[in-house]
Protein backbone atom coordinates (compact mmCIF):
# COMPACT_ATOMS: atom_id res chain seq x y z
CA UNK A 1 0.00 0.00 0.00
CA UNK A 2 3.16 2.07 0.38
CA UNK A 3 4.89 3.34 -2.25
CA UNK A 4 8.70 2.70 -2.01
CA UNK A 5 12.27 2.08 -3.37
CA UNK A 6 15.49 1.07 -2.45
CA UNK A 7 16.78 4.87 -3.30
CA UNK A 8 14.74 6.69 -1.47
CA UNK A 9 15.97 9.16 1.11
CA UNK A 10 14.75 9.27 4.47
CA UNK A 11 12.00 11.64 6.08
CA UNK A 12 11.71 12.38 9.59
CA UNK A 13 8.55 14.19 11.10
CA UNK A 14 9.21 15.95 14.11
CA UNK A 15 7.41 17.36 17.49
CA UNK A 16 6.39 20.97 16.85
CA UNK A 17 9.42 23.57 17.47
CA UNK A 18 12.08 20.75 18.71
CA UNK A 19 14.15 18.14 17.28
CA UNK A 20 12.14 15.32 18.99
CA UNK A 21 11.80 12.91 16.13
CA UNK A 22 7.88 11.52 16.21
CA UNK A 23 7.91 9.32 12.38
CA UNK A 24 10.23 8.33 10.59
CA UNK A 25 10.16 6.84 6.71
CA UNK A 26 11.30 7.69 3.46
CA UNK A 27 10.25 10.48 0.98
CA UNK A 28 8.62 9.10 -2.29
CA UNK A 29 11.09 9.45 -5.40
CA UNK A 30 9.79 10.07 -9.05
CA UNK A 31 9.36 6.25 -10.11
CA UNK A 32 7.48 6.08 -6.58
CA UNK A 33 4.80 8.07 -7.42
CA UNK A 34 4.52 6.86 -10.71
CA UNK A 35 4.10 2.87 -9.73
CA UNK A 36 1.81 4.31 -6.85
CA UNK A 37 -1.04 5.67 -9.60
CA UNK A 38 -0.06 2.64 -12.13
CA UNK A 39 -1.00 0.52 -8.81
CA UNK A 40 -4.06 2.33 -8.60
CA UNK A 41 -5.23 2.87 -11.67
CA UNK A 42 -4.73 -1.81 -12.13
CA UNK A 43 -6.93 -1.72 -9.13
CA UNK A 44 -9.62 0.70 -10.10
CA UNK A 45 -11.51 -1.89 -12.64
CA UNK A 46 -11.86 -4.90 -9.61
CA UNK A 47 -13.11 -2.14 -7.16
CA UNK A 48 -15.50 -0.50 -9.31
CA UNK A 49 -17.07 -3.49 -10.24
CA UNK A 50 -17.05 -4.63 -6.61
CA UNK A 51 -20.48 -3.77 -5.51
CA UNK A 52 -21.59 -0.44 -3.30
CA UNK A 53 -22.52 -2.96 -0.36
CA UNK A 54 -18.92 -4.64 -0.62
CA UNK A 55 -17.38 -1.67 -0.38
CA UNK A 56 -19.04 0.07 1.78
CA UNK A 57 -18.69 -3.10 4.36
CA UNK A 58 -15.34 -2.14 3.93
CA UNK A 59 -15.75 1.04 5.07
CA UNK A 60 -17.62 -0.04 8.15
CA UNK A 61 -14.59 -2.47 8.96
CA UNK A 62 -12.14 0.78 8.75
CA UNK A 63 -14.26 2.95 10.85
CA UNK A 64 -14.57 -0.46 13.49
CA UNK A 65 -10.79 -0.76 13.28
CA UNK A 66 -10.44 3.30 13.62
CA UNK A 67 -12.90 3.08 16.87
CA UNK A 68 -10.44 0.76 18.19
CA UNK A 69 -6.99 2.14 17.70
CA UNK A 70 -8.36 5.89 18.68
CA UNK A 71 -5.85 6.07 21.53
CA UNK A 72 -3.22 5.34 18.76
CA UNK A 73 -4.14 7.92 16.60
CA UNK A 74 -4.81 10.74 19.18
CA UNK A 75 -0.89 9.79 20.48
CA UNK A 76 0.16 10.22 16.51
CA UNK A 77 -2.20 13.28 15.86
CA UNK A 78 -1.23 14.99 19.40
CA UNK A 79 2.58 14.05 18.34
CA UNK A 80 2.83 15.58 15.19
CA UNK A 81 1.00 18.79 15.52
CA UNK A 82 1.14 19.24 19.21
CA UNK A 83 -2.40 19.51 19.80
CA UNK A 84 -4.06 19.15 23.50
CA UNK A 85 -5.36 15.77 24.48
CA UNK A 86 -8.70 17.10 24.35
CA UNK A 87 -8.83 18.50 20.79
CA UNK A 88 -6.76 15.38 19.35
CA UNK A 89 -9.13 13.23 21.12
CA UNK A 90 -11.71 15.06 19.11
CA UNK A 91 -10.32 14.79 16.17
CA UNK A 92 -9.58 10.85 16.34
CA UNK A 93 -13.19 10.34 17.15
CA UNK A 94 -14.14 12.11 13.72
CA UNK A 95 -12.56 9.36 11.51
CA UNK A 96 -15.21 6.60 12.02
CA UNK A 97 -17.66 9.30 12.36
CA UNK A 98 -17.24 10.13 8.92
CA UNK A 99 -17.70 6.68 7.86
CA UNK A 100 -21.56 6.75 8.80
CA UNK A 101 -22.02 9.94 7.32
CA UNK A 102 -20.38 9.21 3.68
CA UNK A 103 -22.24 6.21 3.34
CA UNK A 104 -25.76 8.21 4.33
CA UNK A 105 -24.25 11.02 1.88
CA UNK A 106 -23.70 8.33 -1.21
CA UNK A 107 -27.40 6.64 -0.70
CA UNK A 108 -28.77 10.12 -0.41
CA UNK A 109 -26.72 12.23 -3.16
CA UNK A 110 -25.55 9.35 -5.63
CA UNK A 111 -28.41 6.65 -5.23
CA UNK A 112 -29.81 5.57 -8.69
CA UNK A 113 -32.74 7.30 -10.18
CA UNK A 114 -35.46 5.72 -12.25
CA UNK A 115 -37.72 8.13 -14.85
CA UNK A 116 -40.91 7.09 -16.78
CA UNK A 117 -40.52 8.45 -20.23
CA UNK A 118 -42.07 8.57 -23.75
CA UNK A 119 -39.20 6.07 -25.09
CA UNK A 120 -38.80 4.10 -22.35
CA UNK A 121 -36.97 4.55 -19.21
CA UNK A 122 -34.75 7.15 -17.92
CA UNK A 123 -32.22 6.45 -15.57
CA UNK A 124 -29.45 8.24 -13.43
CA UNK A 125 -26.31 6.51 -12.55
CA UNK A 126 -23.53 7.16 -10.81
CA UNK A 127 -20.13 5.39 -10.94
CA UNK A 128 -16.66 6.41 -9.82
CA UNK A 129 -14.76 9.06 -11.13
CA UNK A 130 -11.18 7.02 -11.47
CA UNK A 131 -7.61 7.36 -9.69
CA UNK A 132 -7.96 10.24 -7.27
CA UNK A 133 -5.01 11.85 -5.96
CA UNK A 134 -5.55 13.40 -2.66
CA UNK A 135 -3.36 15.88 -1.25
CA UNK A 136 -3.90 16.23 3.16
CA UNK A 137 -3.40 19.08 5.32
CA UNK A 138 -1.57 19.23 8.69
CA UNK A 139 -3.85 20.99 10.53
CA UNK A 140 -6.62 18.04 10.79
CA UNK A 141 -4.22 15.28 9.51
CA UNK A 142 -6.66 12.75 9.96
CA UNK A 143 -9.83 13.85 9.46
CA UNK A 144 -9.61 16.27 6.32
CA UNK A 145 -8.11 13.70 3.59
CA UNK A 146 -10.22 11.39 5.55
CA UNK A 147 -13.15 13.65 4.60
CA UNK A 148 -11.60 12.98 0.66
CA UNK A 149 -10.74 9.24 0.80
CA UNK A 150 -13.45 7.49 2.45
CA UNK A 151 -16.78 9.02 0.09
CA UNK A 152 -14.31 8.24 -2.67
CA UNK A 153 -13.40 4.88 -2.07
CA UNK A 154 -17.37 4.35 -1.47
CA UNK A 155 -17.79 5.59 -4.48
CA UNK A 156 -15.53 3.38 -6.60
CA UNK A 157 -12.69 5.25 -7.14
CA UNK A 158 -9.38 4.29 -6.12
CA UNK A 159 -6.64 7.00 -4.33
CA UNK A 160 -2.90 7.48 -3.90
CA UNK A 161 -3.13 9.82 -0.90
CA UNK A 162 0.20 12.35 0.19
CA UNK A 163 -0.10 13.50 3.22
CA UNK A 164 1.19 16.59 4.76
CA UNK A 165 4.56 16.85 4.83
CA UNK A 166 4.41 17.89 8.46
CA UNK A 167 2.06 14.87 9.72
CA UNK A 168 3.06 11.98 7.80
CA UNK A 169 2.55 10.00 10.85
CA UNK A 170 -0.89 10.27 10.53
CA UNK A 171 -1.10 9.66 7.27
CA UNK A 172 0.39 6.47 7.10
CA UNK A 173 -1.42 5.23 9.98
CA UNK A 174 -5.08 6.10 8.57
CA UNK A 175 -3.52 3.66 5.41
CA UNK A 176 -2.28 1.06 7.90
CA UNK A 177 -6.42 1.36 9.31
CA UNK A 178 -7.78 0.69 5.71
CA UNK A 179 -5.27 -2.18 5.00
CA UNK A 180 -6.21 -3.86 8.10
CA UNK A 181 -9.79 -3.46 7.68
CA UNK A 182 -9.31 -5.82 4.10
CA UNK A 183 -8.99 -2.82 1.53
CA UNK A 184 -8.00 -4.87 -1.55
CA UNK A 185 -4.62 -4.05 -2.60
CA UNK A 186 -3.53 -1.27 -4.71
CA UNK A 187 -6.64 0.56 -3.99
CA UNK A 188 -5.10 3.31 -1.46
CA UNK A 189 -1.68 4.02 -1.79
CA UNK A 190 0.35 6.63 -0.08
CA UNK A 191 3.68 8.70 -1.24
CA UNK A 192 5.70 10.91 1.67
CA UNK A 193 6.97 14.14 1.17
CA UNK A 194 6.83 17.44 0.31
CA UNK A 195 5.20 19.70 -2.30
CA UNK A 196 7.71 18.24 -4.71
CA UNK A 197 6.20 14.93 -4.61
CA UNK A 198 2.66 16.36 -4.80
CA UNK A 199 3.18 18.28 -7.60
CA UNK A 200 4.72 14.67 -9.53
CA UNK A 201 1.14 13.24 -8.66
CA UNK A 202 -0.41 15.69 -10.11
CA UNK A 203 1.31 15.45 -13.17
CA UNK A 204 0.57 11.77 -13.36
CA UNK A 205 -2.35 10.42 -14.91
CA UNK A 206 -4.96 10.95 -12.78
CA UNK A 207 -8.79 11.50 -13.18
CA UNK A 208 -9.04 13.69 -10.25
CA UNK A 209 -7.42 15.73 -7.77
CA UNK A 210 -8.41 16.32 -4.21
CA UNK A 211 -6.93 19.08 -2.25
CA UNK A 212 -7.48 20.89 1.46
CA UNK A 213 -5.00 23.73 2.25
CA UNK A 214 -3.53 27.14 1.35
CA UNK A 215 -4.74 29.41 -1.50
CA UNK A 216 -1.13 29.66 -2.66
CA UNK A 217 -1.23 26.05 -3.16
CA UNK A 218 -4.18 25.78 -4.71
CA UNK A 219 -3.87 28.14 -7.30
CA UNK A 220 -0.19 25.99 -8.17
CA UNK A 221 -2.42 23.16 -9.03
CA UNK A 222 -4.85 24.95 -10.57
CA UNK A 223 -2.14 26.14 -12.98
CA UNK A 224 -0.56 22.55 -13.42
CA UNK A 225 -3.64 20.96 -14.79
CA UNK A 226 -4.05 23.69 -17.40
CA UNK A 227 -5.13 22.38 -20.58
CA UNK A 228 -5.87 18.75 -18.73
CA UNK A 229 -9.74 19.69 -18.11
CA UNK A 230 -10.89 16.12 -18.09
CA UNK A 231 -9.25 15.75 -14.45
CA UNK A 232 -11.55 16.34 -11.80
CA UNK A 233 -10.39 19.82 -9.40
CA UNK A 234 -12.01 20.25 -5.65
CA UNK A 235 -10.05 22.92 -3.56
CA UNK A 236 -10.74 23.25 -0.27
CA UNK A 237 -8.49 26.74 0.64
CA UNK A 238 -8.14 29.31 2.99
CA UNK A 239 -10.24 32.12 4.61
CA UNK A 240 -10.16 35.91 6.23
CA UNK A 241 -13.40 35.06 7.80
CA UNK A 242 -15.24 37.82 9.94
CA UNK A 243 -16.75 38.05 13.18
CA UNK A 244 -19.13 40.68 13.14
CA UNK A 245 -20.87 41.51 16.71
CA UNK A 246 -23.83 43.64 16.93
CA UNK A 247 -26.77 44.09 18.94
CA UNK A 248 -25.55 41.39 21.24
CA UNK A 249 -26.99 41.29 24.70
CA UNK A 250 -24.95 38.59 26.36
CA UNK A 251 -20.95 40.05 26.04
CA UNK A 252 -19.51 37.36 28.04
CA UNK A 253 -20.74 34.77 25.16
CA UNK A 254 -20.24 37.48 22.56
CA UNK A 255 -16.28 37.18 23.64
CA UNK A 256 -15.57 33.95 24.03
CA UNK A 257 -17.54 32.82 20.62
CA UNK A 258 -15.08 35.47 19.23
CA UNK A 259 -11.60 33.94 21.31
CA UNK A 260 -12.77 30.45 20.61
CA UNK A 261 -13.42 31.18 16.62
CA UNK A 262 -9.63 33.16 16.63
CA UNK A 263 -7.75 31.17 18.75
CA UNK A 264 -8.50 27.36 18.69
CA UNK A 265 -5.86 24.58 17.28
CA UNK A 266 -3.57 27.94 17.95
CA UNK A 267 -5.51 29.41 15.00
CA UNK A 268 -4.51 27.09 12.04
CA UNK A 269 -8.21 26.12 11.33
CA UNK A 270 -9.16 27.39 7.48
CA UNK A 271 -12.25 28.56 9.44
CA UNK A 272 -10.88 30.06 12.37
CA UNK A 273 -11.45 34.28 12.33
CA UNK A 274 -9.29 36.61 11.06
CA UNK A 275 -11.10 39.86 11.74
CA UNK A 276 -13.49 41.37 14.30
CA UNK A 277 -16.02 43.91 13.04
CA UNK A 278 -17.18 46.08 15.42
CA UNK A 279 -19.91 48.97 15.42
CA UNK A 280 -17.77 51.63 17.21
CA UNK A 281 -20.15 52.40 20.41
CA UNK A 282 -20.12 51.67 23.96
CA UNK A 283 -20.78 47.74 23.82
CA UNK A 284 -17.85 47.23 21.30
CA UNK A 285 -15.24 48.56 24.19
CA UNK A 286 -16.89 46.46 26.97
CA UNK A 287 -16.10 43.38 24.33
CA UNK A 288 -12.77 44.35 23.63
CA UNK A 289 -12.10 44.36 27.49
CA UNK A 290 -13.39 40.98 27.57
CA UNK A 291 -11.49 39.71 24.58
CA UNK A 292 -8.28 41.26 25.99
CA UNK A 293 -8.71 39.38 29.21
CA UNK A 294 -9.02 35.89 27.28
CA UNK A 295 -5.91 36.73 25.72
CA UNK A 296 -4.11 37.25 28.69
CA UNK A 297 -5.52 34.38 30.49
CA UNK A 298 -6.08 31.04 27.32
CA UNK A 299 -4.03 28.69 28.92
CA UNK A 300 -1.37 28.15 25.89
CA UNK A 301 0.53 25.22 26.58
CA UNK A 302 1.93 21.99 25.33
CA UNK A 303 0.20 18.23 25.02
CA UNK A 304 0.16 16.17 28.32
CA UNK A 305 0.18 19.66 30.82
CA UNK A 306 -2.04 19.81 33.98
CA UNK A 307 -4.01 21.77 34.07
CA UNK A 308 -4.87 21.17 30.25
CA UNK A 309 -4.23 23.91 27.81
CA UNK A 310 -6.85 25.15 25.18
CA UNK A 311 -4.14 25.91 22.55
CA UNK A 312 -0.90 23.97 21.87
CA UNK A 313 1.65 25.08 19.68
CA UNK A 314 2.01 25.85 15.74
CA UNK A 315 3.01 23.66 13.81
CA UNK A 316 6.65 24.55 13.55
CA UNK A 317 8.89 27.60 14.71
CA UNK A 318 8.65 28.80 10.84
CA UNK A 319 4.95 29.10 11.27
CA UNK A 320 5.19 30.92 14.67
CA UNK A 321 7.57 33.09 13.01
CA UNK A 322 5.29 34.21 9.98
CA UNK A 323 2.69 34.97 12.47
CA UNK A 324 4.91 37.16 14.61
CA UNK A 325 6.14 38.97 11.42
CA UNK A 326 2.91 39.32 9.89
CA UNK A 327 1.89 41.02 13.37
CA UNK A 328 5.09 43.23 13.35
CA UNK A 329 4.15 44.49 9.94
CA UNK A 330 0.39 45.17 11.01
CA UNK A 331 2.10 47.37 13.54
CA UNK A 332 4.46 49.40 11.20
CA UNK A 333 1.63 49.80 8.76
CA UNK A 334 -0.47 51.76 11.75
CA UNK A 335 -2.24 48.98 13.76
CA UNK A 336 -2.39 49.31 17.46
CA UNK A 337 -1.51 46.41 19.44
CA UNK A 338 -4.66 45.82 21.95
CA UNK A 339 -2.82 42.47 23.42
CA UNK A 340 0.18 41.78 21.35
CA UNK A 341 1.11 37.90 19.96
CA UNK A 342 3.85 36.36 22.01
CA UNK A 343 6.70 34.03 21.93
CA UNK A 344 6.12 31.34 24.78
CA UNK A 345 9.59 30.97 26.13
CA UNK A 346 8.28 26.80 27.01
CA UNK A 347 8.68 26.06 22.91
CA UNK A 348 9.34 28.25 19.99
CA UNK A 349 6.55 27.46 18.18
CA UNK A 350 4.19 28.13 20.79
CA UNK A 351 2.44 31.10 21.08
CA UNK A 352 0.21 33.23 22.80
CA UNK A 353 -2.93 34.80 21.18
CA UNK A 354 -2.54 38.71 20.33
CA UNK A 355 -5.50 41.25 19.51
CA UNK A 356 -4.36 44.03 16.85
CA UNK A 357 -7.14 47.44 16.24
CA UNK A 358 -6.45 47.99 12.53
CA UNK A 359 -8.68 50.77 11.97
CA UNK A 360 -6.84 53.13 11.78
CA UNK A 361 -4.30 51.64 8.72
CA UNK A 362 -4.99 53.25 5.09
CA UNK A 363 -4.46 50.09 3.73
CA UNK A 364 -4.93 46.28 4.99
CA UNK A 365 -3.64 43.26 3.19
CA UNK A 366 -6.23 40.78 2.15
CA UNK A 367 -4.38 37.56 3.33
CA UNK A 368 -5.01 34.93 6.08
CA UNK A 369 -2.28 34.98 8.84
CA UNK A 370 -2.86 31.22 10.02
CA UNK A 371 -2.34 31.35 13.23
CA UNK A 372 -3.69 33.01 16.77
CA UNK A 373 -3.89 36.44 15.55
CA UNK A 374 -7.30 38.68 15.40
CA UNK A 375 -7.60 42.19 13.69
CA UNK A 376 -10.01 44.43 15.38
CA UNK A 377 -12.01 46.97 12.62
CA UNK A 378 -14.28 49.16 14.18
CA UNK A 379 -17.35 50.75 11.94
CA UNK A 380 -20.09 53.82 11.98
CA UNK A 381 -22.98 51.61 11.15
CA UNK A 382 -24.48 47.65 10.62
CA UNK A 383 -24.43 48.20 6.87
CA UNK A 384 -20.81 49.17 7.04
CA UNK A 385 -19.93 46.43 9.02
CA UNK A 386 -21.83 43.88 6.34
CA UNK A 387 -19.24 45.92 3.63
CA UNK A 388 -15.90 45.31 6.21
CA UNK A 389 -17.07 41.85 6.55
CA UNK A 390 -17.03 41.41 2.84
CA UNK A 391 -13.95 43.28 2.08
CA UNK A 392 -11.99 40.08 0.88
CA UNK A 393 -11.31 37.79 -1.91
CA UNK A 394 -11.79 34.85 0.40
CA UNK A 395 -15.61 34.18 1.38
CA UNK A 396 -15.22 30.20 3.31
CA UNK A 397 -16.50 31.03 6.52
CA UNK A 398 -18.32 34.03 8.26
CA UNK A 399 -20.41 34.56 11.91
CA UNK A 400 -22.88 37.61 13.16
CA UNK A 401 -23.41 37.21 16.81
CA UNK A 402 -27.06 39.40 17.53
CA UNK A 403 -29.87 38.85 19.23
CA UNK A 404 -31.41 40.90 16.48
CA UNK A 405 -33.12 38.23 13.81
CA UNK A 406 -33.88 40.99 11.28
CA UNK A 407 -29.79 42.01 11.27
CA UNK A 408 -28.98 38.39 10.62
CA UNK A 409 -31.66 38.19 8.04
CA UNK A 410 -30.11 41.06 6.02
CA UNK A 411 -26.71 39.19 6.94
CA UNK A 412 -27.03 36.07 5.59
CA UNK A 413 -28.41 37.84 2.18
CA UNK A 414 -25.63 40.30 1.77
CA UNK A 415 -22.62 37.97 3.32
CA UNK A 416 -20.45 36.42 0.60
CA UNK A 417 -19.14 33.28 2.53
CA UNK A 418 -19.98 29.30 1.97
CA UNK A 419 -20.43 28.66 5.98
CA UNK A 420 -22.79 31.27 7.47
CA UNK A 421 -23.62 30.97 10.87
CA UNK A 422 -25.69 32.97 13.75
CA UNK A 423 -24.73 33.03 16.93
CA UNK A 424 -22.16 29.89 16.68
CA UNK A 425 -18.29 30.20 16.34
CA UNK A 426 -16.95 30.92 13.04
CA UNK A 427 -15.20 27.30 12.90
CA UNK A 428 -18.93 25.90 13.49
CA UNK A 429 -19.75 23.05 10.89
CA UNK A 430 -21.80 19.89 10.97
CA UNK A 431 -20.51 17.00 8.97
CA UNK A 432 -24.48 16.54 7.42
CA UNK A 433 -23.79 20.18 5.72
CA UNK A 434 -21.64 20.97 2.90
CA UNK A 435 -18.56 22.32 3.51
CA UNK A 436 -16.73 24.54 1.42
CA UNK A 437 -16.25 28.76 0.34
CA UNK A 438 -16.48 31.01 -2.31
CA UNK A 439 -13.65 33.30 -4.32
CA UNK A 440 -9.98 32.71 -3.64
CA UNK A 441 -11.94 29.85 -0.73
CA UNK A 442 -12.81 26.81 -3.07
CA UNK A 443 -13.88 26.59 -6.62
CA UNK A 444 -17.21 25.40 -6.26
CA UNK A 445 -17.29 22.34 -4.92
CA UNK A 446 -18.14 22.14 -0.89
CA UNK A 447 -16.60 19.10 0.51
CA UNK A 448 -18.44 17.92 3.73
CA UNK A 449 -22.01 15.65 3.19
CA UNK A 450 -21.64 17.39 -0.22
CA UNK A 451 -18.15 15.33 -0.66
CA UNK A 452 -20.52 12.79 -2.80
CA UNK A 453 -20.84 14.67 -5.64
CA UNK A 454 -17.62 15.22 -6.66
CA UNK A 455 -16.22 11.44 -6.62
CA UNK A 456 -19.05 10.53 -8.92
CA UNK A 457 -19.92 11.00 -12.26
CA UNK A 458 -23.69 11.10 -13.23
CA UNK A 459 -24.55 8.84 -15.83
CA UNK A 460 -27.44 9.33 -18.01
CA UNK A 461 -29.33 6.09 -19.47
CA UNK A 462 -32.37 5.56 -21.83
CA UNK A 463 -33.72 1.64 -21.82
CA UNK A 464 -36.41 0.09 -23.27
CA UNK A 465 -36.96 -3.82 -22.87
CA UNK A 466 -37.65 -4.70 -26.63
CA UNK A 467 -36.31 -3.55 -29.75
CA UNK A 468 -39.01 -2.22 -31.96
CA UNK A 469 -39.24 0.41 -34.74
CA UNK A 470 -40.36 3.72 -33.59
CA UNK A 471 -44.00 4.83 -33.70
CA UNK A 472 -42.62 7.85 -36.00
CA UNK A 473 -39.95 7.39 -38.65
CA UNK A 474 -37.85 10.51 -39.42
CA UNK A 475 -38.09 12.05 -42.76
CA UNK A 476 -35.57 10.67 -45.57
CA UNK A 477 -35.13 7.33 -44.67
CA UNK A 478 -36.05 4.21 -46.28
CA UNK A 479 -37.37 0.88 -44.57
CA UNK A 480 -36.88 -2.00 -46.17
CA UNK A 481 -39.87 -4.18 -46.27
CA UNK A 482 -39.27 -7.57 -44.85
Amino acid sequence: MTASSESTPPWVACFPGTDEVVWEGTVATERDVADAVSNARSALASWQTTSVEERIAVAERFAATATECQDQITQQISRETGKPDWEAVGEAKLVPAKVKLAIEAYRERSGSQRIDLPQGIGRVVYRGVGVMAVLGPFNFPAHLPNGHIVPALIAGNTVVFKPSEMTPGTGALLAELWQSAGLPSGVLQIVQGDGKVGATLVSQAVDGVLFTGSYSAGCAIHRSLAGRPQVLLALEMGGNNPVVVHRANDLGAAAYLTAVSAFVTAGQRCTCARRLVLVDDADAERLLERLMEHCKTLRVGLPGEDPEPFMGPLISTAAADRVLDAQDNLLRGGATALVAAQRDPRNPALVRPGLIDVTGMDDRIDEEVFGPLLQVIRVADFDAAIEEANRTAYGLSASLLSDDRERFDAFRKRIRAGVVNWNQATIGASGRLPFGGLGASGNHRPSGYFAADYCSDASAMLESDSLSMPATIMPGIEIAVQ
